[in-house]
């Protein structure tokens, strides 16, 4: 097929390859996808001593010899393929400048003028349709009230009130810094529904959650182009980011998202203009460049939502496939493989970690009053806090104090009881950990049953708590004891016993009974007395010798979604979640601390330890509940590829300014549909391949295996994981999947088109054509978007499925 005059010096040279050597391959077979291809092959046959070939691919997907790549080593008898392509491309039915200029390298540098214009238009376009109107809806979003939630954590930041929030704290600073730079000083307190005072530039704040998600339109135009992709069907994914509806509504609010789309969108773009600079120029300025942004990038969209994990592990399948590449490759030298391990390791594991975790630092250093969020962290970090009241405690616990006991196992709470009793087990009444501080977590410290003092009502001389001493715990709301026996199972860790209040002030039994055990004191560690704050202690049930226990283990709605308490059998006796301190104590007739007595403090990796668990902790909880109706505001993974539901934004009366989040029909099920194209392309491309049928050069292979494993994989990595989350989900989790998915419909008209549209002009009509529809559909539905002040019934025509609730009241 080839001459031997034919010259390779336009393609990279043949490696060797550690991988298991495969004998030579018959010639291969016309491809059946490009007439032109074949037409032009068998005339250069005619004319041409035909010779066995062997390929060198480097990530053909095959299922041989157990899932195994394949690797042949080129013999010297190897073709020319730069000949090959210059027969399969010439005449006018390719673009030939533009294929050999997307074998160079990284096209940023390379922008010409058309693209200039074309990422110019896309910005204004996008520019425009993120802040048209949008201070228009003059009040917080009622109906879902994320913009209320948001809005009071930007408050906390000004006021430097400590919080909580399941989410990491970037976002939260970022929205906090645009409402300082617009004015804001914290003192609204965004409740949904409630009209935005005159004096608060709310606009500024939407202002920058609005270039924020108008940025994801230019990065979705130049990834495309690094992938390779046409000028048109580059600027066909632009106009399918810019026109997407949901992706210009969810951009108009004081909103995470915005941000979590627009760093999804850079980490994306890092990591392709990464594998360009590898490809073309390892180790070079510019490599180092694009590593060290793609470590800040993944580290930055972990920090915003922890759905930026779906992201890491997006780069680090790549960098995997990667590293595992470079290993079949014999010419490269081990030094030069181990510094591509070291240089990764540094920029895409520490750095993302320190990003991470300067976050945290950034958010424990600016809030450091005391607020609503006191209560997830540890006593010790709360005695930090300005405005706290714990400089009123007594230093040392008497018989007789009131006290609320903190566990101190990460995301641990404060020990709680209520009124409601257990369903199962002994039906007695609950005992569980909670994060929020009120009445209900206070207990007195009394003597036993059968000692003559009746605790708090003694008046004499105080008897000091000291290590070894029995005790009861009983309740301070309700009066009940605190309570446990071997009759009956915890609720949820069946194998362990469960704790309950039982009797009252004149009924009970040695089930009552605890042992204190102190483990050690953070400022004076020989202390036989209890100590607030700082003294750790166990509760030993007398009776049985279980060790009083709560981990991070959630009781079902029946316990309001609280912590379970449990007595352990086989007590750890170091276990954190077995150890308890005093957090608050009140006693009038113990003196208060002296002035200028010392303050603990906690440190910063417990503190972000503590502060992750707890997130967690709080984020599992968030589960639907199985006894009430489905929320029209939630919506399931199953339903959000074919877009069957939507979500009301704001409140749905007749005269309010309303916002209805729902896709662009065409971009948003186009997206599924160029996926399950993707999938059924890549079947027959592995069938043809084992046919021994050529359809790809061995570069032009890596480009249309990469931007696959970007699409799919990233749609496929940014979505699954939610059908196994127990959590609630929202429409609005789709959207990082969604941005993949455009960029895997858009590869594949462009992929498609080449092949079966030789001619360039029809090519960019067929593109056109879609894009305009695209473009139609997202002016009928713009209403929804920009927002519309008359009755939800005049847009009855924009309901397209009934379940959209676009009309319902």
């Amino acid at each position: 097929m080839f001459s031997q005059g034919d010259s390779t010096s336009d393609l990279p040279q043949p490696v060797q390859s550690r991988a298991r050597r495969a004998s030579p391959l018959p010639p291969p077979r016309p491809s059946l996808l490009n007439s032109s291809r074949n037409e032009n092959e068998q005339q250069y046959n005619n004319n041409s001593t035909t010779i066995p070939i062997t390929y060198s691919t480097d990530f053909i997907w095959t299922m041989e010899n157990g899932g195994l790549r394949k690797r042949p080593v080129p013999t010297q008898d190897a073709p020319d393929y730069t000949q090959q392509a210059q027969n399969i491309y010439s005449g006018d039915k390719f673009d030939k400048a533009e294929l050999q200029s997307s074998r160079r390298g990284s096209h940023l540098g390379r922008l010409d003028l058309t693209d200039i214009v074309l990422l110019g238009l896309l910005t204004a376009a996008s520019l425009f349709t993120r802040l048209y109107k949008i201070s228009w809806a003059k009040y917080v979003g009622k109906a879902n009230s994320d913009e209320a939630h948001f809005g009071k954590f930007a408050s906390h930041y000004l006021k430097r009130e400590f919080y909580f929030d399941v989410h990491p704290p970037l976002g939260k600073m970022l929205l906090g810094l645009a409402g300082y730079l617009a004015g804001y000083d914290g003192t609204f307190d965004f409740e949904s529904g409630k009209v935005y005072p005159d004096d608060l530039n709310y606009t500024g704040m939407r202002v920058f959650c609005a270039i924020c998600g108008a940025t994801i339109v230019p990065l979705a135009f130049l990834t495309a182009l690094e992938l390779k992709m046409s000028k048109q069907a580059s600027f066909l994914l632009g106009v399918f980011v810019l026109v997407e509806c949901s992706f210009a509504t969810i951009s108009r609010f004081i909103l995470l998202d915005s941000l979590l789309l627009m760093l999804t969108a850079t980490s994306v773009y890092c990591l392709v203009r990464f594998r360009n600079e590898q490809a073309a120029r390892p180790f070079s300025r510019t490599w180092w460049g694009w590593l060290l942004l793609l470590g800040i990038n993944i580290g930055a969209v972990l920090s915003v939502k922890w759905v930026g994990l779906f992201a890491i592990a997006l780069v680090g399948l790549h960098t995997i496939e990667d590293l595992w590449e470079m290993l079949g490759d014999l010419k490269m030298p081990w030094r030069t493989y181990l510094k591509h391990w070291i240089a990764r390791i540094l920029c895409l594991i520490m750095i993302p970690v320190a990003v991470y975790m300067t976050c945290f630092l950034l958010h424990f250093a600016i809030l450091t009053r005391s607020g609503p969020g006191d209560a997830q962290m540890s006593s010790l970090f709360q005695a930090g806090l300005i405005g706290n009241d714990f400089d009123e405690n007594p230093l040392e616990i008497a018989f007789g104090s009131r006290i609320s006991l903190k566990n101190n196992g990460h995301g641990g709470g404060l020990l709680h009881s209520h009124v409601q009793r257990y369903p199962t087990g002994s039906e007695q009444q609950q005992v569980t950990c909670y994060h929020h501080k009120d009445a209900n977590n206070e207990w007195y410290v009394t003597k036993p049953w059968g000692v003559e003092i009746p605790g708090e009502k003694y008046d004499g001389e105080p008897e000091f708590l000291e290590d070894g001493a029995i005790i009861r715990l009983v309740h301070a709301q309700t009066t009940r004891n605190l309570h446990s026996h071997s009759a009956h199972k915890a609720p949820v860790t069946t194998s362990e016993y469960e704790v309950s209040c039982y009797g009252n002030s004149t009924l009970g039994d040695k089930n009552d009974h605890w042992k204190v055990e102190i483990v050690t004191d953070v400022l004076v560690p020989e202390t036989k007395r209890v100590r607030s704050l700082t003294t750790q202690m166990r509760f030993r049930h007398v009776m049985t010798g279980c060790l009083l226990r709560s981990h991070n283990v959630i009781l079902p709605q029946w316990g309001f979604k609280q912590a379970e308490v449990l007595c352990q059998k086989e007590g750890e006796d170091l276990s954190p979640f077995n150890i308890w301190n005093v957090e608050k104590h009140i006693n009038s007739r113990l003196p208060q601390p002296r002035a200028g007595t010392p303050r603990p403090r906690s440190y910063f990796l417990h503190d972000f330890v503590h502060l992750n668990v707890a997130m967690w902790t709080s984020n599992n909880a968030l589960v639907p509940d199985p006894d009430k109706e489905k929320d029209i505001l939630t919506s399931t993974p199953r339903e959000w590829p074919l877009m069957l539901n939507g979500l009301r934004m704001v409140g749905w009366a007749d005269d309010a300014i309303k916002y209805y989040l729902v896709g662009n029909p065409t971009t948003w099920l186009g997206s599924t549909f160029g996926l399950v194209a993707l999938v059924g392309l890549i079947l027959t491309y592995i069938i043809r391949w084992r046919r021994q049928i050529r359809d790809f050069l061995p570069e032009e292979y890596k480009d249309f295996a990469f931007a696959v494993h970007t699409g799919l994989l990233g749609w496929f990595l940014h979505y699954m994981p939610f059908w196994i989350m127990g959590r609630v989900t929202y429409l609005h989790h789709y959207f990082p999947a969604l941005y993949f998915a455009l960029i895997s419909f858009a590869f594949v008209i462009d992929h498609i088109s080449i092949r079966l549209v030789p001619n360039w002009w029809s090519r960019t009509i067929i593109m056109s054509a879609i894009g305009a529809l695209a473009i139609a559909n997202f002016v009928y539905f713009a209403p929804l978007s920009f927002g519309f002040n008359v009755p939800a019934a005049d847009m009855k025509g924009r309901e397209w499925i009934s379940a959209w609730n676009l009309l319902e009241p």
